[in-house]
């Protein structure tokens, strides 16, 4: 079981649960920078709501998301690391993580793919999730229309099923697919609700929000969303 997806900055639970869900996932580096996308940003939760926390960026029209710098002179780590403190200073595991985060942001980053597999390296560690993750750069020439690079991807790492994103129906050519013996599955996913600080859920949010509000149990809620039939 194969899945991919384009590197975002602390996703939410969804993207792990396809991480989870898959024996190699690979993070495809190759395509094009999605601007106001979830690439450089996230949701977190305050005491009115989600709020953006967005890494500026420095790119051009048409750029691979791989070659994408950060805006250095910006104090948008400084800011990050307030809002975690502000916003999660009282939930049960914030203590835990707040070592991390603070040394995370106390470095410079001027790649928004190194930071990206940095973070996501400590969500899969701290989670337990041990799939085999394969950078898209890394393999070589792939096909240029995104069925068949998608195809090409899976069948090179001896995949036999693609677990696709949900929203991916509307341009996955199943047939591309099935000429290369392979099974497309679509994910079906539905975060399970779980503490949070304030008044209310908010579902969506980064997997931050889980990790201090759920530590050691994040996983198995994440888990508990999952509705695919693989």
């Amino acid at each position: 079981i194969v899945s991919v997806h384009q590197p975002h900055y602390i996703p939410w639970s969804g993207y792990f649960d396809k991480i989870d869900s898959a024996d190699v996932f690979v993070d495809l580096d190759t395509v094009q920078y999605e601007k106001n996308g979830w690439q450089n940003r996230n949701k977190i939760k305050t005491a009115n709501g989600w709020m953006w926390v967005t890494v500026p960026v420095r790119f051009s029209f048409g750029m691979d998301v791989r070659d994408v710098g950060i805006v250095t002179d910006s104090p948008w780590r400084n800011k990050h690391l307030q809002a975690f403190r502000t916003n999660y200073s009282k939930a049960p595991y914030f203590d835990r993580y707040a070592e991390y985060f603070a040394g995370i942001y106390d470095r410079d980053w001027p790649m928004l793919v190194d930071l990206t597999r940095e973070m996501l390296g400590f969500f899969l560690d701290t989670m337990g999730i041990t799939t085999e993750i394969i950078r898209a750069s890394s393999l070589g020439e792939l096909p240029g229309e995104p069925n068949e690079r998608l195809a090409a991807i899976v069948e090179r790492l001896g995949g036999d099923v693609y677990l696709a994103g949900s929203g991916s129906r509307a341009y996955i050519n199943e047939e591309t697919f099935e000429r290369q013996g392979i099974r497309v599955v679509f994910q079906d996913y539905h975060p399970a609700e779980y503490p949070q600080l304030f008044d209310g859920f908010i579902p969506g949010l980064s997997v931050v929000d889980q990790l201090f509000n759920t530590g050691d149990n994040t996983l198995e809620i994440i888990r508990r969303g999952r509705r695919t039939r693989l």
